[in-house]
């Protein structure tokens, strides 16, 4: 009777350990990797991200940035490169470097005219504008889930706006980026909390010079399977300036809030792929238009 009931133990603990173990190994990406994890010594990850943003409504139509006015179609695309690596036997530091392309094009053209790179005289800019350093690291050793992303962004603009055209600011940028996740019991639900601080200075002729922009967000996924998810999203945008550029703006303040969704897939073992929507729904001082989003990411 004893060996009959060390051998049932024995075959349940070994059975619960394979269960784990496989479920461990069942565990994809899109799952474990959220931006709140750290590599390991070795390994890279490289995300290519393509945001489209597009208005026919801004909220300029008075002093106070409240009044909600029609204008011509302006669309601004950004296409992003994030390139990050372990650096640390504890997997505790990450590096990495990161890259922004931009095209605009403005006065009534389509929002898809940034994808012509024509550089239209009046109406459209495109270019190469600005690269970062980055480190990212684990604060505190016993919240593993939680990790900051500090970068100092060079610009490569010489002028914000040419012949009414913006491109990108042409100041520098001091960007901490807090992270947080939270896998709820039963592995089918996840939070992933962000707040994005940066500080604008360097150049005063930036409408951005000497200012401070926050954007907390929320993202709440749901995993259908280890490969798929889908998730809802809430942002917000504050900047606050502090004053002292050469435009006369020196109370320029804006705000905007937004909310969203998307998914993400899980293509192979290295490779996944993911789709964003969102919307500006208020603010002041601000467009209201939308964004379309497309990401690749390879880890390995």
């Amino acid at each position: 009777m004893k060996k009959t009931i060390a051998l049932l133990v024995f075959t349940a603990i070994t059975f619960t350990g394979f269960s784990q173990e496989d479920e461990d190994q069942q565990k994809s990406n899109i799952q474990t990797y959220t931006p709140s994890k750290l590599l390991k010594k070795g390994q890279w990850d490289i995300k290519w991200f393509n945001n489209l943003y597009t208005e026919t409504k801004d909220l300029f139509g008075n002093q106070e940035g409240t009044q909600k006015r029609d204008i011509p179609r302006n669309s601004f695309f950004t296409s992003s490169v994030d390139i990050f690596t372990g650096v640390s036997d504890s997997n505790t530091f990450n590096v990495g470097l990161l890259f922004e392309i931009r095209s605009n094009a403005i006065g009534g053209r389509k929002a898809l005219d940034v994808f012509s790179f024509d550089g239209e005289r009046g109406t459209a800019r495109s270019g190469f504008t600005s690269f970062a350093p980055a480190v990212k690291f684990n604060p505190i050793k016993s919240v593993g889930n939680f990790t900051i992303q500090t970068a100092f962004h060079i610009p490569l603009v010489d002028n914000e706006s040419e012949e009414g055209v913006f491109l990108d600011q042409d100041g520098f940028i001091f960007q901490n980026r807090f992270f947080y996740d939270h896998s709820f019991a039963g592995g089918d639900w996840q939070i992933f909390t962000e707040l994005n601080t940066e500080y604008n200075f360097g150049e005063k002729a930036s409408f951005a010079y000497n200012s401070l922009r926050l954007t907390p967000g929320a993202f709440l996924s749901y995993f259908p399977s280890s490969k798929f998810t889908v998730l809802g999203l809430v942002q917000h945008i504050q900047l606050i300036s502090f004053g002292g550029n050469d435009l006369g703006e020196n109370d320029f303040n804006q705000n905007a809030t937004i909310l969203g969704g998307g998914a993400k897939y899980q293509l192979t073992n290295e490779l996944n792929i993911e789709f964003l929507y969102s919307n500006f729904f208020r603010g002041k001082a601000t467009g209201l238009g939308q964004t379309f989003n497309i990401g690749l990411r390879a880890l390995f």
